[in-house]
């Protein structure tokens, strides 16, 4: 309506200027004037012609616009979000139309309800309820053997573990972690420790349950380990699956160290029960446990980290004697080399890892005859693992170990490893077993061949274990 109205007025105000132009002109010679009134009139034809048809093309556009805004085409329905605030007895008003538009129809005597359009939140709480929330995440273990093995035979198929994980900053002077184990035969707190991060001296405690620092195996949960099971020398010397697990107090300290050197010292004690290595028979029963570890970087891509631990605490050999139980001790003697090399710009595709761990063990205990002894059993185990490319990682581990009640007794083994990553919150992996093993009930040695393989996978935010 506005480009019409405008198009009239020049129209109008160009005839004007004609006119008065015509009326102002001196006179001139006939021949003359006659010429110059006929180009006039011609141009003034040609601009009117011209004006005529944009307005024409104005009022075919005036047309659509007003078709377009008829009232069959306009919907009658309001919606509301559901997230929106509404006074009570109140609705958002309608949309108010052109006067110049036809009049709407009457309404319905039953009209359409207003239609509520809900929204949907993604990801659980909303931000500011994250900040009171810890990071939980769960990590699925399922785990299935096949083959042969009369010592230490597994199920055929079991979720091993469901570990839930709850990880939280508590304020800017501490933080904490807690693991629960969800398995087939029961519920377990693996690991709910709290750690004071700003003390004096630069010291770090933790309070709670925890592993160990013993060596490096026995820190590491089942889902990280790069094997689907754990060595020969964990379940004969360092208690097996759960290992030296137990509620104390650990203080560590970073140390002076020469140049480039990383060195750190770890001091803990533990109430002293941590499943068959250490029992507590009196409060005062405790275990303890030290470990220092130096760590280097040879290069850009290459590390090497060394270890020595040491754990000691009383036994249950005495049990069902009448003998002091508080005489019968085991001691435990680590030291663990691992080598490193991780490209940083071809991290995921290629990596390598080499790792050795060497445990001695002295347990005092009654002989056949009953006589006060202490074994002495020394075990090892030696893994490599080399990542191919992103999806694929090949490895291998040899195992030797005595066992803690007869170090005369020598158990062999080796393992070769193949683990597919279809993401980084899943892998699949299989393993096939060999081990040479003492069996207690024909008193002799027999051989176990065995193949495992492994789902893991993971949901929510998983907090890094120790490097």
């Amino acid at each position: 309506m506005k480009k019409f109205a405008v198009l009239s007025a020049l129209i109008l105000c160009s005839t004007c200027c004609a006119a008065v132009s015509a009326q102002q002109a001196p006179p001139v010679a006939p021949a003359a004037s006659n010429n110059t009134e006929d180009a006039r009139i011609k141009a003034l034809e040609e601009q009117v012609r011209t004006l005529a048809e944009q307005l024409a093309l104005l009022r075919g556009e005036l047309k659509e616009l007003r078709d377009a805004k008829s009232p069959q085409s306009a919907s009658t329905d309001r919606i509301v979000l559901a997230s929106s605030r509404i006074e009570p007895g109140m609705l958002p008003s309608a949309p108010a139309y052109s006067a110049s538009l036809p009049a709407s129809p009457e309404p319905s005597p039953n009209p359409a309800p207003t239609q509520f359009a809900q929204t949907q939140t993604y990801g659980g709480a909303t931000s500011n309820a994250k900040l009171l929330n810890p990071d939980m995440s769960l990590i699925g273990d399922f785990i299935g053997t096949a083959g042969r093995n009369t010592i230490s035979p597994s199920r055929s198929l079991e979720l091993h573990e469901s570990e839930v994980g709850m990880q939280a900053i508590i304020d800017p002077y501490a933080r904490a972690d807690a693991f629960i184990s969800f398995g087939e035969e029961g519920v377990n707190v693996e690991e709910g420790y709290v750690t004071f991060t700003a003390l004096p001296a630069g010291l770090l405690l933790k309070v709670g349950k925890m592993r160990a620092e013993f060596g490096k195996v026995n820190t590491i949960h089942n889902h990280a380990l790069p094997f689907i099971d754990r060595p020969l020398v964990t379940n004969n010397l360092v208690g097996g699956e759960d290992g030296i697990d137990d509620a104390g107090i650990s203080l560590s300290r970073f140390l002076p160290a020469p140049k480039n050197w990383f060195f750190q010292g770890t001091a803990q004690v533990y109430r002293g029960d941590s499943s068959d290595v250490f029992t507590a028979n009196r409060r005062q029963d405790v275990s303890v446990v030290g470990h220092l570890r130096l760590y280097r970087d040879l290069g850009e891509s290459t590390n090497i980290d060394l270890g020595g631990s040491y754990a000691r605490g009383h036994n249950s050999a005495a049990a069902g004697t009448t003998l002091n139980s508080s005489l019968f001790l085991t001691n435990l003697y680590g030291a663990d080399a691992t080598l490193r090399w991780k490209p940083l710009r071809r991290a995921i595709y290629h990596s390598f890892l080499f790792r050795n761990e060497f445990f001695w063990s002295a347990r005092d205990q009654l002989s056949p005859v009953n006589i006060f002894e202490t074994q002495h059993a020394f075990g090892l185990y030696s893994d490599a693992e080399y990542r191919v490319n992103r999806r694929w990682t090949l490895g291998g581990r040899f195992d030797r170990s005595g066992r803690a009640n007869n170090a005369k007794l020598t158990d062999t083994g080796f393992s070769g490893i193949l683990t597919y990553w279809p993401s980084e919150f899943s892998q699949i992996r299989g393993q096939y077993r060999y081990g040479h093993l003492w069996d207690i009930t024909n008193s002799r040695f027999t051989d176990a061949n065995e193949f495992l393989f492994q789902f893991l996978f993971v949901m929510g935010a998983h907090g890094a274990h120790p490097f």
